[in-house]
């Protein structure tokens, strides 16, 4: 049961550049899938209140219409990674596909920074060679996770269970701003931030987290 939450070892040894834990000992909160109106402003004014820093692996078609909330992540100090333009999962996909999805993103991602992403993580954590290694080629920082809440089941009970069993000090936490997790989401960043503070786990910033 562990593995549906935290990869295996073996997994995480097979792809070694990918960041699966942080490398400073704290907390780093992700969320995927977003942005979009039924959830990221709450979350972003929660995230204000909470003092925490986060990266938000945006759709990039979701970018494009929802520009005004992906200015708001960046206007509160979070990160933007990419998440492929249409939400497709790679793995199995040409090279062609891949330098589509992962470009047609960066042009909405340009359009708001005038830079590139720094971070990129795989639909579904869905990960091959062939897609790790263009992803390693193009510089960018492949961010799986170490804990993932399941927030998408839009159960609490069961989120509470993901984070009780298996919180470190060290987890990279997979929530997500999407339609499917709007109703708990808020709740399950709440219990994430009481849990940490009984166990004296710290938050990071992703630049730390991840250098």
């Amino acid at each position: 049961m562990k593995y549906l939450y935290d990869p295996p070892k073996i997994i995480k040894s097979i792809f070694p550049k990918a960041y699966w834990e942080t490398k400073n000992n704290k907390l780093l909160l992700t969320f995927d899938d977003g942005p979009t109106k039924a959830a990221t402003e709450s979350i972003l004014k929660l995230l204000s209140q909470l003092k925490i820093k986060s990266i938000f692996f945006c759709v990039g078609n979701n970018i494009k219409n929802e520009n005004s909330l992906a200015k708001e992540i960046l206007s509160e100090g979070h990160e933007i990674g990419n998440h492929t333009f249409n939400h497709q999962t790679l793995w199995f996909s040409n090279k062609n596909k891949i330098k589509e999805e992962i470009e047609l993103f960066e042009k909405e991602y340009f359009n708001l920074t005038k830079n590139k992403s720094k971070y990129f993580r795989p639909v579904k954590g869905r990960i091959d060679f062939n897609l790790y290694k263009n992803v390693i080629q193009k510089d960018y920082k492949l961010v799986m996770w170490s804990l993932l809440t399941l927030d998408y089941k839009n159960d609490l009970n069961i989120v509470k269970f993901a984070v009780t069993n298996f919180l470190k000090m060290n987890s990279i936490i997979v929530l997500h701003d999407s339609l499917k997790s709007k109703d708990v989401i808020l709740d399950s960043i709440k219990f994430i931030s009481e849990r940490a503070e009984e166990k004296n786990y710290e938050f990071g910033v992703p630049a730390e987290c991840l250098k």
